[in-house]
């Protein structure tokens, strides 16, 4: 009895060991644990970060396990009262129209319209003028930005006087003026939130010098374009600063694009995993590419390993399980830590045990 009893449980480890083998794939994506949002909005929230917070957590309340989580739901709901109070609006619109830039879309239409006029980069350019009379540090980036906007401004004074003198001929020249202007209000208001990557920053101070001999700003026309891609979409600064060279810029331009108000989620949940998925979403589909970021990185390299098809059918199939975790998803983990070659072994004693060796031997021995 006991030996039948040694033969069982050791055909069962091989079962299991041969489901690991065969089945892996599933196993991994039924391994996955579903990021719990409510730890990071409630550090956003102690920080004064509403407006994040909010972002990160809407996010997430498209999915019945944080929008049937009442502690996520009153979390949501208490900020956005707090930002929908008229104190906290106020507060916003000062922000705006003393710092020139904001968290807050109020505060950040007070910055740009005053960045828009000229009074914006006077304001700016005597800052630093002061700073530099009283031996305080200049800041070389905001002193470039500031004069390129004085001469987008001028531009497009002056073209919009030739426009009307030749009947319109010069309105190509407002319209890239305008942009120029757009892409500088924009660059001076990430400059100012810290969010202006040091690659960048050299690269304006260096074209500021350029613009001023040629009067032209086509050398900044891509730079423009991409950052005021980046500017429509919440959070898009936190990506531009992520950016390394003008072609990771383009990357994150084209990835809040594809996402729009998701975008600063995505990238806050799967880095560098969630852009290169968006490089495939006419393959793994938007959706897919949200979802799989609700796991973490690990969901998105999972999707980009396995398809859309394959994680949506094992994502379905645990969408009831609590995203803190279960006995199945922990087995499966211990499983998957299990070196390959115990596997193997574990599947060839389950099997080879209930063949009759010594039978097979005597045969051997004795012959046909």
């Amino acid at each position: 009895m006991i030996r039948l009893g040694a033969k069982l449980l050791v055909t069962a480890l091989g079962c299991v060991a041969g489901y690991v083998l065969f089945a892996e794939q599933e196993l991994r994506l039924a391994a996955l644990t579903r990021v719990d949002p409510l730890p990071q909005a409630r550090g956003l929230v102690e920080e004064e970060r509403y407006a994040e917070a909010a972002d990160y957590l809407r996010f997430f309340m498209q999915y019945d396990y944080v929008s049937e989580n009442s502690e996520a739901v009153a979390l949501y709901e208490s900020i956005n009262d707090k930002r929908e109070s008229w104190l906290y609006q106020a507060s916003k619109l000062v922000e705006g129209l003393l710092k020139g830039t904001s968290d807050e879309t109020v505060g950040q239409a007070a910055g740009i319209a005053t960045d828009f006029l000229v009074i914006g980069d006077i304001r700016d350019l005597t800052a630093q003028g002061i700073n530099w009379s009283t031996g305080e540090k200049v800041d070389p980036v905001v002193t470039a930005l500031s004069s390129l906007g004085l001469l987008a401004t001028g531009a497009q004074i002056a073209s919009g006087g030739a426009t009307v003198a030749t009947g319109g001929a010069a309105a190509p020249t407002v319209v890239g003026a305008t942009a120029a202007k757009s892409g500088i209000v924009i660059l001076k208001a990430a400059r100012k939130l810290g969010k202006l990557p040091p690659w960048l920053g050299k690269t304006l101070v260096r074209a500021s010098q350029t613009v001023s001999s040629t009067k032209s700003f086509a050398s900044l026309s891509d730079t423009f374009t991409d950052v005021s891609k980046l500017a429509r979409t919440r959070g898009g600064f936190h990506l531009l600063s992520e950016s390394t060279d003008a072609l990771s810029l383009r990357r994150m331009a084209t990835f809040a694009e594809q996402f729009g108000e998701d975008t600063a989620t995505l990238y806050r949940l799967g880095g560098e995993a969630a852009v290169k998925a968006a490089q495939r979403t006419g393959e793994l589909g938007n959706d897919a590419i949200r979802l799989a970021a609700t796991y973490g990185q690990d969901g998105l390299r999972m999707l980009d390993r396995y398809g859309a098809t394959t994680f949506l059918k094992v994502s379905s199939r645990g969408a009831k399980i609590a995203y803190k975790g279960d006995l199945f998803r922990l087995a499966a983990r211990l499983l998957l830590h299990m070196p390959r070659w115990t596997l193997f072994v574990l599947l060839a004693l389950g099997a080879g045990i209930w063949v009759p060796w010594k039978q097979l031997a005597t045969r051997v021995q004795t012959g046909p």
